[in-house]
């Protein structure tokens, strides 16, 4: 029956069925020249790679189509699905076909209505034509992948016990090809008969096995299944598995399209059990796909190669040439079905005649024999064969046959055989392995791993004994060289020569050499390997054969040789290397190496991060490959880490394999040591989900357990490389074996301890607890009692950790990362299906790890940390190794991504910082101008009493500070809820933030409210003085008016002489009579004791009669001198320079000159404003010294000393006070003020009198005696804040760190000995003055000042005009008027002196619109004058009258908390001022500190960011002179922590300052120069400065 024709392109189908649907036949009618294998590529999407062929890499990336469930909808969709399920080793493969297909069939019949139904159709929908066979789709990859691609389907194939080609046909081009390479990485491991007693086993490479091949084809047509029959012919009885396809499987019964001419092969290995093994030896079983009449050559090339070949016939023709005719080594057995109608005794008798057939040579299936009697009978058969027959061929020397018979080999390629013989090169020189590495790998031997040691003795310590730390490292660092230098000494060997050439080959030729390194490498060591291997595993199984397990296991290492080995030695080299001079030859010849093994990573070749023999990483090795990997990838290109961890054999290469499809080693000779990282594309459908380019996986070695780490002391080791990756991973797959679950609680130690540094250090890995072995479905409900159990342990494990971390707020698991015990855990069944070696992957297995697989996707997915870029792992990597190096890993963790993130916090809070006090700045001029123009004309409030503005500002005041606290905190918040910048990595210091802006409030709140309290207190003390003024004036007014009536009566004209005489008579009598009572000024000195006495009153009755023996009028009348008087403190002077901790006297009167300047800063500041005195100033200045005593806890100081100090600073303040009160007194005295205008009233009264015009003179004099002051004053209100925004741009006052950067590298480009010891003796007096000099520098050209000072002058003309035009409109009947308008409306900005507005009231007659005309015109003169006087005046005379001193500002936000290191007295740079621990990015020999030897009073060399890591004892005031360990030092200063350096060479910059002013320093701090370490000494001024830049991370 006929199909309709189904169109494609130029093809059109004719299917049929016949033969009783057993086979379907499918004829296909080709037009356009199309051929048969271009018309199935064509069906199946793969005719673009026919020719380009498809690449490992395709392959392997990751996609939706590899994570998500759709079935295959069409035919150029099956490819793909078996490829997916194949790379992940499921047995279900090859059941591929469409739904599509399916559906639409049973969609069209279950349409249709009863009525409509014929039974014809019904014939018609069971016809499926479309479907396609298995065979022909593998046959098609096959022949559209590369070799490796192909090598990697061959090995995954004979994983699932699938056929695998061994002659690929081309049905266009009728040849075939020898698939060598392609099966060349398949190993097989099995137990022949001979081996069971002594449980040895057999485990080679099945290409060099020689074994016998059992060959099966067909002759004609043949009603017996083949395929099935050697499917039950290779099963046993409790294990049947389907190696080859049939027709009885899906889609086995549809017609080959392309498949005919394949000869697929598969192993029986045994595994030595007689009850189960079907045949006792191993055999070979090649199956011929067509009749052999149609592939005479195939049948040709298995005749020559095989023992045995069995034709499967119905008919046999009685000549039978093509039986006959085969010069054949192989014995022919004829298997016919005697069943078929067809067959002929008569022929068979005489082919069997012709070709010497015995009867056992002849298997005839009867009626009365089922299949499996003929299986067995089969089996029997083949048997005999491979017992009796001699004749056994490996894959390799089958090549030579298909030469001669002209079939090619997929090894022929050029680049396949180049790469063979430079990798047989090598490896041919091979005899004892040990002794080969010796000879050709000699770097990476003992030297490194003494190099290792070194390396992490420089971090730890351990050893320093009695000699000074900084001289035994110095020692370590020369040993280090050394070793470098020994390196060095080697020629490079032969071995690696080639290697490296090899390597260097292009493209697809450099890959072949790699695998056949490897495929090399694996048989040299196998055979030791394995066998080594059982024992290890054996003698493991009781622990006490200790000194065994350690042999075994050193022999391992010994016999252990991979490419890895090649690799490691390139690393060496290299590193070996970069201790040479950078124009050295040696050197620049190998800078391309790094590049080499970019490369290959991108080609999908793992790169060992940590030697696993050695414990260490390469890290200038690693570090340059994975930088030159950033160059060869896209800008941007961002990673994803997935990281397996667990016990040592529990499949975690294996697991990583399936899931990914990717190539770690797992034959069972090699296990994996150390770890290694591998790249995987992200397809760019899923890259915008996960938001990478590529997944890193890392595979590690396992860790071991307790006993076995006793054993080569691998604790340490087990430890250190968990940390790492869980550092460096996104997520990490804890694998657990259940067999091996009595080690599972020690190896959860060592992970949750992983997991717990990772939190400390802000890296949050997620991580799913992978459990194998566990096959039951009900497993997951089954297993919640050991889910729960396992919750128990982790928090058991949690509480351990967090108390050898010290981090005992650590509870539970959950406390250290997101944990849940139902999605957390993942049961996976046991990997084969059955017993090995005959075991398919159990299906199960696969299911769970692709299950798995998606999980794990969809965590990644829901990561909220950013990913990385290839440079941050990088550095992630090395900080990570570097904290690992330390003994104390949360405690040693410096990272630059967390630094840099830090920064990026800092800089960020720092602006909301700046924007909140400009805004309160400007917030509290504007109030203080309200308050200053209260009760005057220019005041438009209501509010009649000054207490009830005042109580309104502040109300005002704290709802404007809590907005702004409020937008600090949400801020802060969204900050933390961006995904870039790697935000997570600062979540500890998020609350400490929280708390700066806290804090920042509740100061502003402080300092406005005193701001506030002094102006309106200064202010209302002024209303009476301005009464007594207005009334006097208003006098005056009325006597001079008087006085004109008078003089215009005389009616004789009046010379000015005469008008003078008259006005001084007038003007005598008027004052006599005015009453001017003396001004009375108030004796500060008893408020100020009275404040004085309150602040001491919280130290005890002790304090108060200290304060009592002293008169305040007696304080501060010569400079403050502290002396150590009384026994204790005298012996303590005496003895000091024997301890190692500063001079007390000297510490102390430094601590007190430094209060002292402060505090003599905000008294001179106070006294430039002259304002008048209010008792806030004396509270600020007590607050000040509480506070620089409260930083410098660390100088132990009596309260002698505290009350002798403030009596001293209060003494000297209440004097300056005192005559700031009496000058402010005399200056707003009435008769003073009153005489001050004299001359001025006679003016007026003369202009009056004579009657003459006065608008252009009134207009000036209220210009130059109102409106100019009050200009000039806005203007110095305002510019501090904008000096303060403009300094704040350079990026050196964005931070701490940045700011102490700044500072050094400006001491290091002075290289003065004074600078130097100004800075370390007096910082904060030496901050001041450099921050002053940055300010002076920055606005030196005056430009930028100008910018500044026009801003607000011109916003204050336009706000004069402004004013000047609305009084115009208002048409006020008088000048007075006019004046009161302009006044008010300026009210809000501008504090107009109210004495000489009165005075310029007085008698005066201008006309009002005439009056505002010169006044515009005034104003105009009035802002170029200003203009000008602004860029005359001297940058430094305007600071002083600034309201906001710019350079304060800057000192307290950048000096941060104050404090500083209690060893060296470096400066903390932590952010905000709330934070909870100080630190300081650069540390500097203690000697700097004025720390001396109490043998030699030498200068200490000692850094204490080394000194906390060694062993060492310190003693100080602190710990009342008691020796206490460096490493507890937070238990004597818990608010420190002072991690070791980023690097050995982050404190070269102080080092190098000790070397070139050692004498000096000695010199003046009254010591014996230090005894330098050499290594010291070789460092230069450029050194120096790097070190700063890494240091503070400002690269």
């Amino acid at each position: 029956m006929w199909d309709s024709p189904s169109v494609h392109k130029a093809k059109v189908v004719i299917s049929a069925n016949v033969d009783g649907g057993k086979k379907r036949q499918k004829k296909t009618l080709l037009v356009s020249g199309e051929t048969q294998l271009e018309s199935l590529l064509e069906d199946l999407g793969l005719e673009q790679l026919y020719p380009e062929k498809l690449s490992l890499s395709t392959i392997l990336q990751i996609d939706k189509k590899t994570i998500t469930d759709e079935p295959a909808k069409c035919n150029s969709n099956l490819p793909w699905y078996f490829l997916k399920k194949l790379m992940m080793v499921n047995v279900t493969a090859r059941n591929v076909n469409c739904t599509s297909a399916c559906e639409s069939n049973v969609d069209a019949a279950s349409g249709e209505t009863e009525l409509e139904f014929e039974f014809d159709d019904l014939f018609d929908n069971l016809n499926l034509g479309d479907m396609l066979n298995p065979l022909d789709i593998i046959t098609a990859l096959f022949l559209c992948s590369d070799g490796f691609v192909r090598q990697e389907m061959a090995l995954k194939m004979s994983m699932c016990q699938f056929s695998v080609p061994l002659l690929l046909p081309n049905c266009d081009t009728k040849q075939c090809t020898l698939m060598l390479w392609a099966l060349r990485d398949i190993v097989k491991k099995y137990r022949p008969q001979s081996l069971s007693e002594s449980k040895g086993f057999t485990e080679d490479r099945i290409v060099l096995s020689e074994l016998p091949m059992i060959s099966f084809v067909r002759l004609g047509e043949c009603s017996l299944s083949k395929s099935e029959i050697l499917n039950k012919l290779l099963s046993n009885s409790q294990q049947y598995h389907d190696t080859f396809v049939h027709h009885d499987m899906e889609c086995g019964d549809s017609p080959r399209r392309i498949s005919n001419g394949l000869v697929e092969i598969t192993w029986y290995l045994p595994c030595g059990n007689k009850n189960m093994d079907v045949f006792s030896e191993p055999v070979t079983v090649a199956n011929l796909r067509g009749d052999i009449a149609s592939f005479e050559t195939q049948f040709s090339f298995l005749c020559e190669t095989s023992a045995a070949v069995f034709v499967f016939f119905d008919t046999l023709d009685s000549k039978c040439e093509l039986l006959t005719n085969q010069h054949h080594k192989a014995q022919i057995f004829l298997v016919g079905n005697h069943q078929s109608k067809d067959s002929s005794k008569d022929a068979l008798k005489k082919v069997a005649t012709k070709l010497g057939l015995t009867k056992s040579n002849i298997l005839l299936k009867t009626k009365q024999m089922n299949d499996a009697d003929f299986v067995k009978k089969l089996q029997k058969t083949v048997s005999n064969v491979v017992e009796n027959l001699k004749m056994k061929m490996g894959i390799e020397q089958m090549a030579h046959i298909a030469h001669v018979q002209g079939i090619c080999v997929d090894e022929d390629s050029s680049d396949c055989q180049t790469a063979k013989t430079n990798a047989d090169a090598i490896t041919a020189e091979i005899q004892d392995i040990l002794e080969y590495k010796e000879a050709q790998l000699p770097l990476q031997g003992q030297i490194w791993k003494e190099l290792t040691r070194l390396e992490k003795e420089e971090f730890r310590l351990r050893n320093v004994g009695s000699e000074t730390i900084e001289n035994y490292k110095s020692d370590l660092q020369t040993e280090k060289t050394k070793l470098r230098e020994k390196q060095n000494s080697y020629d490079m060997s032969n071995a690696m020569t080639c290697f490296i050439n090899a390597i260097s080959s292009p493209g697809i030729e450099r890959c072949y050499f790699l695998k056949w390194m490897r495929m090399n490498l694996d048989n040299v060591s196998r055979g030791k390997l394995s066998d080594l291997r059982e024992q290890y595993k054996e003698k493991c199984k009781n622990s006490e054969n200790k000194a065994e397990i350690k042999d075994i296991d050193r022999q391992l290492s010994n016999s252990s040789l991979g490419t890895e080995h090649f690799f490691r030695e390139m690393g060496q080299i290299y590193e070996a290397s970069l201790s040479l001079p950078e124009t050295d030859p040696s050197r620049q010849q190998l800078q391309h190496l790094p590049k080499l093994c970019a490369e290959l990573l991108l080609d999908g070749f793992p790169l060992e991060l940590v030697d696993g023999e050695a414990s260490n990483i390469p890290l200038r090795w690693v570090g340059d490959i994975l930088s030159q990997l950033n160059d060869l990838m896209s800008p941007k290109s961002k990673i994803l880490v997935v990281t397996v961890l667990g016990v040592q054999s529990t499949g975690k290469s294996t697991l990583l394999n399936t899931m990914f499809g990717v190539q770690f080693a797992v034959s069972s000779g090699r296990c994996t040591r150390g770890a290694f990282m591998l790249l995987i594309r992200i397809n760019e459908d899923v890259k915008k989900v996960l938001n990478c380019d590529f997944m890193v996986i890392i595979d590690t070695e396992g860790l071991k357990s307790p006993e076995l780490a006793q054993l080569d002391n691998s604790h340490e080791h087990d430890n250190e490389l968990a940390t790492l990756v869980v550092g460096l991973s996104d997520i990490t797959i804890i694998n657990i074996a259940m067999e091996n679950s009595t080690d599972m609680k020690d190896i959860l130690q060592i992970v949750v301890h992983a997991f717990l540094r990772m939190k400390e250090v802000g890296k949050k890995p997620k991580c799913q607890f992978v459990h194998q072995n566990v096959s039951d479905v009900s497993a997951h409900d089954k297993n919640l009692r050991d889910r729960k159990l396992l919750l128990e342990q982790l928090n058991e494990m949690t509480q351990a950790a967090a108390k050898m971390e010290k981090k005992e707020e650590n509870k539970s698991f959950t406390d250290v990362m997101e944990y849940s015990p139902d999605t957390g855990n993942c049961y996976i069944p046991g990997l084969w299906n059955g017993n090995p070696p005959m075991a398919p992957v159990n299906a199960g297995y696969s299911e769970a790890v692709y299950e798995l697989k998606k999980n794990i996707i969809q965590m990644l997915e829901s990561c909220e940390s950013s990913a990385h870029n290839i440079l941050e792992f990088t550095e992630w990597m090395k900080s990570l190794w570097n904290a690992v190096k330390h003994e104390n890993f949360i405690f040693s963790f410096r990272n630059s991504l967390v630094a840099d993130a830090y920064m990026r916090l800092c800089t960020e809070f720092n602006k909301w910082e700046w924007e909140f006090k400009k805004e309160m700045y400007t917030w509290v001029t504007h109030a203080e101008t309200k308050i200053n123009n209260f009760g005057t004309v220019a005041v438009k409030s209501e509010t009649s009493d000054m207490r009830q503005l005042l109580t309104q500002l502040k109300s005002e005041a704290c709802t404007v500070m809590s907005k702004w606290e409020t937008k600090l905190l949400e801020n802060l918040a969204k900050y933390f809820k961006q995904t870039e910048g790697h935000v997570y990595l600062v979540e500890g210091y998020r609350e400490d933030f929280a708390n700066s802006a806290k804090s920042l409030r509740q100061e502003m709140e402080s300092s406005v409210f005193n701001q506030l309290t002094a102006a309106a207190d200064i202010r209302q003390g002024m209303t009476d003085l301005d009464r007594i003024k207005e009334n006097h004036t208003t006098n005056l007014e009325e006597r001079v008016c008087a006085l004109i009536d008078t003089c215009r009566e005389k009616k004789v004209k009046m010379e000015d002489k005469e008008l003078d005489t008259e006005f001084d008579k007038m003007w005598k009598e008027t004052v006599n009579e005015l009453s001017f009572s003396k001004q009375k000024t108030t004796n500060v000195i008893p408020n100020v004791s009275y404040y004085l006495r309150d602040n001491v009153s919280h130290k005890g009755s002790h304090a108060c009669e200290l304060l009592s023996q002293k008169s305040l009028e007696d304080c501060g009348l010569v400079p403050f001198k502290y002396t150590a008087d009384g026994l204790y403190k005298q012996i303590i002077h005496t003895v000091s320079k024997f301890f190692n901790i500063e001079d007390h006297v000297k510490a102390v009167q430094n601590l007190a000159d430094c209060i002292i300047a402060s505090c003599t800063q905000f008294v001179t500041e106070r006294m430039e404003r002259k304002n008048n005195y209010h008792d806030t100033y004396i509270q600020e200045i007590l607050h000040m010294i509480d506070k620089s005593l409260q930083n410098n806890q660390d100088v132990k100081i009596k309260i002698e000393f505290e009350v002798s100090l403030k009596q001293h600073i209060c003494g000297v303040a209440a004097r300056q006070f005192q005559k700031l009160h009496e000058d402010f007194i005399r200056a707003n005295d009435p008769y003073r003020c009153l005489n001050q205008n004299k001359e001025k009233f006679r003016t007026d009264f003369k202009d009056v009198f004579h009657e003459r015009d006065q608008c252009q003179k009134k207009a000036e004099e209220f210009t130059d005696r109102c409106l100019r002051p009050a200009v000039e004053d806005f203007v110095y209100r305002s510019l501090g804040p904008d000096i303060i925004g403009e300094m704040k741009t350079n990026q050196t006052f964005s931070t701490r760190m940045f700011f102490q950067s700044s500072v050094l590298l400006d001491l290091l480009s002075e290289d003065d000995f004074e600078t130097y010891r100004h800075y370390i003796c007096y910082y904060e007096e030496y901050v001041k003055y450099w921050i002053l000099q940055q300010i002076l520098e920055r606005f030196s050209n005056g430009s930028t000042m100008f910018e500044l000072e026009d801003k607000h002058v011109q916003s204050s003309i336009r706000s004069i005009n402004d004013a000047v035009n609305k009084a115009k409109t208002e048409k006020s009947g008088n000048l007075k008027s006019f004046i009161q308008n302009v006044c008010q409306e300026l009210g809000d900005k501008l504090v107009i002196s109210q004495d000489a507005l009165g005075a310029f009231m007085i008698l005066n007659n201008a006309d009002q619109e005439q009056f505002a005309h010169w006044l515009t015109e005034c104003v105009k003169d009035m802002a170029q004058d200003l203009q000008e006087k602004f860029k005359e005046t001297n940058i430094l005379m305007k600071l002083k009258k600034l309201n906001v001193n710019p350079q304060n500002e800057l000192f307290t936000e950048l000096i941060g908390c104050g404090k500083r290191c209690p060893f060296c007295k470096a400066p903390c740079e932590a952010g905000g001022k709330e934070h909870g621990k100080h630190f300081a990015s650069l540390h500097r020999p203690e000697g700097l500190g004025r720390v001396r030897s109490s043998e030699t009073n030498k200068l200490s060399t000692d850094v204490c960011s080394s000194s906390v890591i060694s062993g060492q004892d310190f003693r100080c005031a602190a710990t009342k002179d008691e020796y206490h360990p460096y490493k507890d030092y937070t238990a004597i200063f818990p608010d420190w922590s002072i991690a070791p350096d980023v690097s050995l060479q982050a404190s070269d910059y102080w080092k190098y300052v000790l070397v070139k002013f050692n004498k000096q320093f000695a010199k003046a701090f009254a010591a014996e120069p230090a005894d330098i370490p050499e290594t010291w000494k070789d460092i230069t001024c450029k050194q120096a400065e790097e070190s700063i830049k890494v240091s503070f991370n400002t690269k």
